[in-house]
């Protein structure tokens, strides 16, 4: 398996597993409708480390363009490999979304609250404020990298084939630093802490024909993406200046 194709089977699943969980828990006549937010954080994690246990032997189980940038602006990751890391991260995204949809289709449909449907697909903030928003996002994934970096080290390639990533680090662990950020810090904005878990599905969110939906939020659609972005950079040059 190619690490392009690696990056999006393994988003796909990350998002399949993470997205099917709030299906599952706010969607009407679910057998798991009312789960919580215990529940969410932990399918997610779950969704993340299978999606590294996948990708991470061909690809590095990046699964997100925050680290694969972030990796890049330490010097771990080699720029020329970004543009087609992120392309598939985003198509595994919208693929994992897709899923969720056709699996859950008929709770979509019994489920009244267009906002809930929505939900399944994308994060909105519990209270909108655009610098803290932004904070929470940039925060969380700062947490998420500099664990990345600190826990694997960071090195280049050495010629062995091993790719850097949220592999690198080992799928148990990686899913213990989501969980951590899930509770403690998510519940602001949903902790997308990934750009293309968050606009990937709200672009599916917008082409699928969804019974009675509402409009995408499109206006707070670039917090999550530029939030994790610079927290994967700040989470790098910190790395840069203390090793």
């Amino acid at each position: 398996m190619t690490p392009f194709l690696a990056e999006i089977l393994g988003t796909a699943l990350l998002i399949l597993v993470g997205g099917g969980v709030v299906a599952n828990d706010i969607l009407k006549k679910t057998l798991g409708n009312g789960g919580g937010w215990m529940t969410i954080t932990t399918a997610w994690a779950l969704g993340v480390f299978i999606g590294v246990v996948v990708a991470g032997p061909y690809s590095g189980a990046h699964l997100n363009p925050a680290v694969t940038i972030g990796l890049a602006v330490a010097g771990s990751f080699p720029w020329a490999e970004v543009p087609s890391y992120i392309l598939a991260e985003f198509i595994g995204a919208m693929i994992g979304a897709s899923l969720v949809y056709a699996i859950y289709k008929d709770h979509f449909d019994a489920t009244e609250d267009p906002t809930l449907k929505r939900a399944v697909f994308c994060t909105e903030p519990a209270i909108p404020n655009t610098f803290r928003n932004i904070l929470s996002e940039v925060i969380g994934t700062f947490v998420l990298l500099i664990c990345v970096f600190c826990f694997s080290s960071a090195e280049i390639d050495d010629g062995s084939g091993v790719k850097i990533g949220l592999g690198s680090i080992g799928a148990i662990p990686v899913a213990f630093v989501v969980w951590g950020i899930g509770l403690s810090l998510g519940g602001t904005t949903g902790y997308a802490i990934n750009p293309a878990r968050d606009l990937g599905p709200r672009i599916v969110h917008f082409l699928l024909p969804i019974k009675g939906k509402i409009d995408s939020n499109w206006s707070y659609s670039w917090i999550p993406v530029l939030g994790p972005v610079v927290g994967g950079v700040l989470a790098a040059l910190f790395y840069i200046s203390i090793k």
